[in-house]
């Protein structure tokens, strides 16, 4: 399965002028949410994050496995962070990334026991995700068969008591968190209570921002991630509902956790978070495939370019092929693509009959047409420009977008 990888140099404006305003997505609206130089929110493009495998407490590895994505794309770089070692670690991963790169948006992923690990670290990164289900440890009675009011609010003044440091220290310091809610580790009064369902994660995400809020902190993204894509689906729908009949504005991270790997875990990546970017839900993504993290980052671009989200790579318009077509579609489009992938914000059509030709292909820039055998119909939108031999289409279509300054070599 092919996949392309968007230029390093990204557009800080998204608008996308085949859309009309009747069909472009509506965003929900969302407060503005730094992470570093980056903003994440409504009035900002939907933000691309992925997460580095290597070990926290390899610095050199780490810091070659942030820049790798960061180069190909990736806004926000998301590290584990699993002891006070690994947070303290993250001073110098930091330090060399400014010395011998940049200044990348560092998010911190911190789960259990995690108020010494994330305060300490906080002093290093620009946003601290916690857990929820693991912030604080609760041990599970197997013999239980209920959750008292009373033992529920013992541990959500605990939850407060070890939150609180964690929350005055990014305030302070400007910086946010990461409200990150997984199905898979709901906690034990919070499955009692509500059940393994939607409503258990978005109580669990509202009892955090409940207390984050109730310490004048709002610098919050929140998000609710499960396996199984229409559990993720309907949290987060959920969590839009709550949020908007409580006055919470905190943008979403999507995500289908544990995806997998290959085609599938991309189509089921997609399944979730298109859906709900498609109803103006989401600020921020990350694919997590089972795989190089560099492979996550086309595919959320992909994702965001057929939203008409993002424009970072060419938009390529193609006929399935029938037997009207006059040459071998699939191979001619591998040859324009090859010829035209390294540009950005063209729409190109290659299209196999005139049938499927200026009509199909009203919204492109630019098409490549077989009118008759032998032959390439160029059209610049609905015009066409000029015919050649098949064999000199490609070279004619690259001259043609070079005449319109729209050519950058690669």
């Amino acid at each position: 399965m092919q996949t392309l990888s968007p230029p390093a140099n990204l557009p800080t404006s998204v608008p996308n002028p085949a859309l009309s305003t009747d069909t472009a997505i509506r965003r929900r609206p969302t407060r503005s949410v730094p992470i570093g130089d980056v903003w994440v929110g409504s009035q900002h493009p939907v933000v691309v994050q992925s997460m580095i495998n290597e070990d926290t407490l390899d610095i050199d590895g780490s810091v070659a496995a942030i820049r790798r994505l960061h180069e190909i794309g990736c806004e926000v770089v998301r590290v584990t962070v699993p002891s006070l070692a690994h947070a303290k670690a993250m001073e110098a991963i930091k330090a060399k990334l400014i010395r011998t790169y940049q200044n990348v948006p560092l998010v911190a992923d911190v789960h259990h026991n995690g108020m010494k690990i994330a305060l300490e670290v906080a002093k290093y990164v620009d946003n601290v995700r916690i857990n929820p289900g693991l912030y604080v440890f609760e041990k599970p009675k197997p013999d239980r068969t209920e959750f008292t009011q009373a033992e529920f609010d013992e541990i959500g003044e605990k939850i407060r008591e070890t939150l609180a440091p964690l929350v005055i220290s990014l305030r302070d310091q400007g910086k946010s968190m990461r409200i990150g809610v997984n199905h898979g580790s709901l906690a034990e009064r919070m499955l009692f209570t509500y059940g393994d369902t939607p409503e258990g994660m978005v109580e669990s995400a509202l009892e955090f921002i409940r207390i984050c809020e109730s310490l004048d902190f709002r610098n919050l993204t929140i998000s609710l991630k499960a396996s199984r894509v229409p559990v993720m689906i309907a949290a987060n729908r959920l969590m839009v509902q709550r949020m908007d009949a409580l006055g919470m504005d905190y943008p979403l991270h999507l995500g289908v956790t544990e995806a997998g790997d290959g085609e599938y875990g991309r189509i089921k990546s997609t399944a979730g978070i298109a859906t709900l970017l498609a109803e103006g839900i989401g600020d921020t993504i990350r694919v997590s495939l089972t795989e190089a993290p560099e492979k996550e980052i086309p595919v959320c671009y992909g994702i965001l370019q057929a939203l008409g989200l993002r424009r970072t790579m060419v938009e390529y318009v193609a006929c399935p092929s029938c037997g009207r077509t006059l040459f071998n579609l699939e191979e001619v489009l591998h040859k324009v693509r090859n010829a035209t992938q390294h540009l950005t914000g063209l729409n190109i059509a290659v299209m196999g009959c005139i049938v499927n030709g200026p009509g199909e292909m009203a919204d492109a820039d630019y098409g490549y047409v077989g009118k008759q055998p032998g032959y390439i119909s160029l059209y610049r939108g609905r015009e066409e420009i000029r015919k050649v031999p098949e064999d000199q289409g490609v070279a004619a279509l690259i001259e043609l977008i070079k005449a319109d300054g729209r050519w950058v070599d690669p």
